[in-house]
């Protein structure tokens, strides 16, 4: 069961509409293999080789095999009633209908947690089974509203699916004359019936002679492409069709290449229609509940979502027209099936929940202390079960399978009912859950992995601690310096253990290094040097909010290897970061620092955004008396003395190694190696840098 996230409202779905076109291409993609897959997606081919480059071959094979093992929930659109509501919001109220938008969200599920700016009431007057329909409309009138048709403009529509028709219906009721163009002559009493005033079937019409029969041999104003084709025929199509300095927006995911000539020559206006309106995949707005004033983006996709319904309630929306079906939810697998198969001739497929006329019972956790007590008790472990809460790609990939089987595995939480539950069995989990508050209530022994965002650990680690947990956080283990006390309060009162995720200091590489530097006599002198390449603004870590930036989320690591290495205390850093705030991102995302340690040794850190690709990711330089030695991306350790270069490889960066040791500590079998005051150290070292930046000075740590 879903909770309602900060902000936002649980609700109880009573239908959802299917974007076959969308849908169907989500699902083929998913039973492609894996070459197939490379070829339909070389951005992400380029994505595992760099990560194959700075992890090693295995690491990236783990990680493409984790996320395609990951199911996708399907679904963007839906309506329902609102079931709970976070104290934060005060637009809903348990009870109200409303319509739900999103892919990160509105599934085809019974309960779905929405944030509020991707909702909207539904009015009186209007069906659940139409409310439905409202992000697909939502997509439909951006595209119109990127169009904006004058009375009597002639615009031309590329393609009658869903959005399609919903594009010619909005059209038609905007005043605009619309010559509707399909492949399918069945959608010809369709599209009629939904305001289009001519339609072409390229196979039996010809649609240039048609354009200039219809347009005086002018051409159109407009065309809209919602097409999903691999060829650009659409696209040239669309240009031969516009007048001299008419205007394309594109929709749907169509193959474009522009044609200089005929482009250029009419003098063309090219746009493309973002999904939903202003306010589509930014974090800010979509899940921080930061609204776009009125009088500089008039029609926000919230804003959008409240157009279309109050279309609905007008009757100017043909929605009965296009709906070619209404299936239960049990019956949804058939549908896809005839989507794959091509048999399909749907349209619009509403689904149909049959909890929509009460309140199902929230169903209790099948997860229970007692039983993983007693299943266990034989094994004399140190602790009963292990929680995680936050199994995102990185818990999955990096530190579970290392504690399989090392540890008996309890509860899994994480924030979609889908993931938990896939997690739950692909690791052998006895109970899944979606609010962390059920793992504290488990009674016996037991240790957690909290793994979530940034902004949730300190919170989290407070709670575990308070239930006596054995805690690994990974880093960072807060996001304000006030929270560092607050942790160790809590630590004080509790009879569990934490243990910070710093895990290149636990590398093999990192290991015979310091063993090295154990035996040379006197301070060292480390650079670490970071190529981390350009944040992109769609990244989590952009939402300062939610991640601290990357200095304070990332950073905190080669502090704490300087910690590491040393095996002395810093007592002073400088810090500055370089460039101003500017670009996609709001503030600094590249750093530099000199920290001074209590031995005499000196660290520099040259954390950077900026760089090529081609250099390696992470190096690491120290030097010793009469030693210089370097670490590569903890693959290779090279070790200059005497004369001499010795060289050795590795293939870990420390996150197997960390697992396994804090895995023998749970069972009983090994010593807890990294004490909360080393890794608190770091952390400490770490504010102490964001103060140098913001105040720009040295700062005793």
């Amino acid at each position: 069961m879903p909770v309602a996230p900060p902000g936002g409202v649980l609700v109880r779905v009573t239908h959802s509409v299917i974007s076959v076109g969308t849908e169907k291409m989500k699902v083929e993609q998913a039973k492609m293999n894996l070459l197939q897959k490379a070829k339909a997606r070389p951005d992400q081919v380029r994505k595992v080789l760099e990560t194959a480059k700075n992890l090693g071959w295995r690491a990236a094979l783990d990680k493409v095999r984790n996320r395609l093992s990951t199911p996708t929930p399907l679904g963007y659109s839906a309506a329902g009633v609102v079931e709970q509501v976070d104290p934060g919001n005060t637009r809903f109220t348990e009870g109200d209908r409303v319509a739900c938008a999103g892919a990160e969200c509105a599934f085809h599920t019974e309960y779905i947690a929405q944030p509020d700016l991707l909702l909207a009431r539904v009015p009186e007057g209007v069906e659940n089974s139409h409310a439905a329909y409202t992000t697909i409309v939502s997509i439909a009138l951006q595209a119109v509203r990127q169009t904006d048709p004058k009375l009597g403009d002639r615009v031309l529509v590329l393609g009658q699916g869903l959005v399609g028709l919903l594009a010619t219906n909005l059209l038609a009721i905007n005043g605009a004359r619309v010559m509707a163009v399909d492949l399918l002559a069945a959608r010809r009493p369709l599209c009629t019936e939904l305001g289009a005033e001519r339609v072409v079937i390229p196979s039996e019409q010809d649609l240039s002679n048609q354009v200039k029969d219809w347009t005086g041999g002018m051409g159109v104003d407009s065309v809209v492409v919602c097409t999903a084709a691999q060829s650009n025929g659409p696209i040239d199509q669309a240009v031969d069709s516009l007048r001299d300095r008419g205007r394309m927006v594109i929709v749907g995911n169509t193959h474009t290449e522009l044609d200089w000539k005929r482009t250029y020559a009419k003098e063309l206006e090219i746009r493309y229609s973002r999904s939903y309106g202003p306010g589509r995949y930014d974090p800010a707005y979509e899940f921080g509940g930061a609204d776009y004033p009125e009088g500089y983006v008039r029609w926000t996709e919230n804003r959008n979502f409240d157009a279309c319904l109050h279309l609905m309630k007008t009757g100017q929306l043909k929605l009965d027209a296009i709906t070619t079906r209404r299936v239960g939810f049990e019956d949804c697998l058939k549908v896809y099936r005839e989507l794959s198969g091509g048999a399909s001739s749907d349209v619009g497929v509403v689904i149909e929940y049959g909890n929509t006329d009460k309140t199902a019972d929230k169903p209790e956790s099948d997860f229970s202390s007692t039983t993983s007590i007693g299943e266990f008790a034989t094994l004399g472990k140190t602790v009963d079960a292990l929680d995680v809460v936050g199994a995102g790609n990185f818990a999955r990939t990096m530190l579970l399978p290392h504690l399989k089987g090392r540890v008996p595995f309890g509860m899994v939480v994480n924030q979609t009912a889908l993931s938990a539950n896939h997690v739950s069995e692909k690791f052998g989990f006895f109970g899944a859950e979606t609010d962390a508050a059920r793992a504290w209530e488990a009674e016996g022994a037991r240790a957690v992995i909290i793994a979530t965002r940034h902004h949730l650990h300190a919170s989290l680690v407070k709670d575990a601690l308070a239930a006596n947990r054995h805690v690994f956080v990974e880093k960072p283990l807060c996001l304000r310096r006030e929270e560092l006390g607050e942790v160790d309060e809590a630590l004080k009162n509790s009879s569990g253990s934490l243990q910070i995720g710093f895990n290149r200091r636990f590398a093999p590489a990192s290991v015979e290094l310091r063993s090295i530097l154990k035996n040379t006599p006197g301070p060292k002198t480390a650079n670490f040097r970071v190529n981390a390449g350009k944040l992109a603004s769609d990244h989590w870590y952009a939402n300062y909010a939610e991640s601290g930036g990357r200095v304070l989320g990332e950073a905190c690591h080669f502090f704490d290897y300087f910690c590491f290495l040393f095996a002395s205390r810093p007592v002073k850093v400088f810090a500055q970061t370089v460039g101003e705030p500017g670009g996609q991102l709001a503030f600094p995302d590249s750093v530099t620092a000199q920290i001074e340690f209590a031995d005499g040794s000196s660290g520099q850190l040259i954390y950077t955004g900026e760089g090529d690709t081609s250099w390696p990711k992470e190096v690491v330089t120290v030097f010793g008396a009469g030693l210089v030695a370097e670490i590569e991306n903890f693959q290779k350790l090279v070790v200059h003395r005497k004369h001499k270069k010795q060289k050795s490889s590795h293939g870990s960066k420390g996150h197997a190694e960390q697992m396994e040791g804090w895995g023998s500590f749970l069972s009983g079998g090994g010593p807890h190696l990294f004490p909360y005051e080393q890794g608190r150290q770091s952390m400490e070292l770490t504010f102490a840098a964001l103060e140098s930046i913001r105040t720009g000075r040295a700062v005793l740590v």
